[in-house]
């Protein structure tokens, strides 16, 4: 008979781990979320590339006034600014300026242009949510 409540209390106990989220996550580290969008910074729907799934993850460093030139992504960017300041210049859309702390999902297939405005260096963390042969970046 013993056995038989045990086997039951056990049962059940991992029942409620499994069916309770907040049970079964505990152990988890708190997180931020830096970011959850379905839209681009400039309200585009954002559509990932056809094809083989590819992250690519890098961090640009950016001196004080660079630009980046007039360009475009064929892949969906996730970027967040490590430090200083950046602006970009999104035509008919408008201009923009992150700093710090700053993170955005860029526009997708639409001509912008980045520039360093701050005094120091500008280091942005980005990740390109693409495919094998597409091109994350098209400059003009």
């Amino acid at each position: 008979m013993r056995k038989y409540n045990m086997k039951r209390w056990l049962a059940l106990s991992l029942f409620t781990f499994i069916s309770c989220p907040a049970l079964s996550e505990s152990n988890y580290p708190p997180v931020d979320v830096l970011l959850q969008s379905p839209t681009t910074v400039i309200g585009q729907k954002i559509v990932y590339p056809e094809g083989a799934a590819q992250i690519t993850a890098l961090i640009v460093t950016m001196e004080s006034g660079q630009t980046t030139g007039w360009h475009k992504h064929e892949a969906p960017l996730t970027a967040h600014i490590l430090q200083g300041e950046l602006t970009v210049d999104y035509g008919a859309a408008g201009t923009r300026i992150y700093t710090k702390g700053d993170t955005f999902v860029e526009a997708l297939g639409s001509e912008h242009n980045g520039q360093n405005t701050g005094k120091g260096l500008a280091r942005i963390f980005v990740v390109f949510s693409g495919a094998i042969g597409t091109h994350n970046t098209v400059a003009n």
